[in-house]
């Protein structure tokens, strides 16, 4: 009996002081994992602003040959649209020649010192890779000679601007910031056209005084579309914008 009152008194008093052991000792710290870093979105490429640039090529149909200039333009993008107007000039070293439909044993050739277009854009980008198609004007500056076939002599000559259209499309890519490079290919249209001919009766051409001799005019018929492949090399003005 005096076992069971013993042990019943240690239980008791365990009891009354396990809770204050408990209390002496110090709270433990609870860890937490860390918070996941920041989301950073990845900048976009704007196309929007002036841009100015330099090309450089090769023109090909019944004249061919290099052709190198410039172009200036502006560009708006609404979402992965992109809008724009463009000027271009271009000095060009395209010649070719046919047989002379008019000139018996002649050949006309054909001559381009220059070309300028002016035209719309229409593109889709995908960040800083841009697709487009454009078209517009084209005018080019010709000079037309004819020559004889046997002898190689100049029979006419004279100098012509021509108006047509170009419809083209291209592919460019934002490198830098500012800078952005590309490949464009245009088709130029020159309607058909008959060109006329003055040469002194005779005699070599004569320039608008022929010394009094009877002129002969003759017409001959060009046809002068090209086609036209150029590497090109931009700058925007415009600082980027970077949307998130």
């Amino acid at each position: 009996m005096k076992n069971l009152l013993l042990v019943t008194c240690s239980i008791l008093a365990l009891g009354a002081v396990a809770p204050a052991f408990g209390a002496d000792l110090a709270a433990q710290p609870v860890y937490k994992a860390p918070p996941p870093p920041p989301q950073v979105a990845a900048a976009i490429y704007d196309w929007s602003g002036l841009y100015i640039g330099i090309n450089g090529g090769w023109g090909f149909s019944d004249a061919t040959g290099g052709t190198v200039g410039g172009q200036i333009g502006y560009r708006q993008q609404m979402g992965q649209a992109v809008f724009g107007i463009e000027g271009q000039g271009n000095w060009a070293d395209f010649s070719g020649s046919n047989v002379s439909t008019t000139f018996p044993l002649n050949t006309n050739r054909s001559t381009t010192d220059a070309f300028g277009l002016i035209t719309g854009l229409i593109g889709y980008t995908s960040n800083n890779v841009l697709l487009y198609a454009k078209g517009g004007a084209a005018v080019m500056s010709n000079a037309y000679q004819v020559t004889s076939t046997l002898t190689g002599a100049q029979v006419a000559s004279i100098d012509n601007t021509r108006l047509g259209a170009a419809v083209g499309a291209g592919v460019e890519v934002g490198f830098a910031p500012n800078w952005s490079v590309g490949v464009e290919y245009n088709h130029l249209f020159m309607p058909d056209a008959n060109v006329s001919f003055a040469t002194a009766a005779g005699g070599p051409p004569r320039g608008p005084d022929n010394g009094g001799q009877p002129t002969v005019v003759a017409t001959d018929r060009i046809r002068q579309d090209f086609d036209l492949l150029t590497l090109r090399l931009n700058y925007k003005f415009s600082p980027p914008v970077l949307k998130y």
